[in-house]
């Protein structure tokens, strides 16, 4: 049985004045703990995106009516209320699972030594991030699944996405200033394909909120516009997005930019090749659960890549990387 710590009065009451203090005082994470912690997050953020899909396109938008019990009576899920309600219910969950690895992340930044106030900052906004998304998410069941507060949730956990996928990069690096690794022609080119991609995204949310999957067996409203126009203009902003990807990679090629941004392009064009195949596919094959799900995971991970190659653009070395050593101090000293 390993040795357990005795606890003094003061030490409890520092530890309720200030835990996130108070453990950073008595634990020091490795690097790769952190980023491992950084990475769950993320992680999680796509999972939540995913099943919060499969309540949609299973019909249990509704399997819990009202929020934040599932029903007027009950915290949890009823067997009368049946499979819906045990979906519905299992997503809220996942939330908490969520928090749980958000709070861990906090934890494991705030830990490190040297502190790093970026790293707990993109921590704590994912933390606001979430707990914003978990009010709007029973807004949108409070007003039956209206299509723009159904948009506006997608919208907000791809905004969980990106600050989540920074603050994974940020583990792995310095705090340094940012060094460019390309020229300002071709960061000028990312940020048009980051700008398309948002659009892409936005208008995936139209896509949805006028489709046939309204997220339950009964009546829900609809975005009053005609699904296949907004699907046509859907495609076309798809493939702007894969243009600016390819234009990309081939300027990248052509100033024999570093490994990092080539191989960050490369692997955001596969991914938007299958999200395509798989767009098409679902298009003419009349939508299939499956497949919407598929897309919908294809969504999260095109978004990842994009915020990849945005970052891959720079490096941030350490701060102390540039600062002399022992041994330059010590030819300065014999000089003066």
């Amino acid at each position: 049985m390993g040795h357990v710590p005795n606890l003094s009065r003061a030490d409890g009451q520092a530890a309720a004045r200030n835990p996130l203090a108070f453990v950073a005082e008595r634990w020091t994470p490795a690097p790769r703990t952190v980023q491992r912690a950084a990475l769950s997050a993320l992680v999680m953020s796509v999972v939540i995106v995913v099943t919060g899909g499969a309540v949609r396109l299973t019909g249990s938008g509704l399997g819990c009516p009202t929020w934040p019990k599932c029903t007027a009576d009950s915290l949890t899920t009823t067997s009368a209320m049946g499979l819906h309600g045990a979906i519905e219910f299992g997503n809220r969950l996942l939330t908490y699972v969520l928090c749980a690895a958000v709070g861990w992340a906090i934890v494991a930044a705030r830990a490190a030594k040297p502190f790093r106030r970026s790293l707990t900052r993109l921590g704590w906004a994912q933390f606001w991030l979430v707990m914003g998304n978990a009010v709007l998410g029973g807004i949108v069941v409070l007003v039956g699944l209206n299509p723009y507060t159904v948009a506006a949730h997608f919208l907000l956990s791809t905004a969980l996405i990106a600050v989540a996928t920074v603050m994974w990069q940020r583990t792995r690096e310095g705090d340094g200033a940012p060094r460019p690794l390309v020229g300002p022609a071709v960061r000028q080119l990312v940020w048009f394909l980051v700008a398309a991609s948002v659009v892409l995204i936005a208008v995936g949310t139209v896509v949805t909120g006028s489709g046939p999957h309204a997220g339950d067996s009964s009546e829900v409203e609809r975005m009053p516009l005609d699904w296949e126009t907004v699907s046509k203009l859907h495609a076309v902003l798809a493939w702007i997005v894969v243009t600016l990807t390819f234009a990309l990679w081939f300027v990248l090629k052509a100033v024999d930019a570093p490994k990092g941004p080539l191989d960050r392009t490369r692997e955001l064009f596969v991914v938007l090749l299958l999200q395509g195949a798989i767009g098409y596919v679902q298009y003419f094959t009349k939508l299939p659960e499956v497949l919407v799900a598929l897309h919908m995971f294809g969504s999260c991970l095109m978004w990842i890549g994009v915020l990849r190659v945005l970052l891959a653009l720079r490096e941030r070395p350490d701060v102390t990387a540039d600062l002399p050593g022992p041994s330059a101090e010590l030819k300065a000293g014999t000089s003066a």
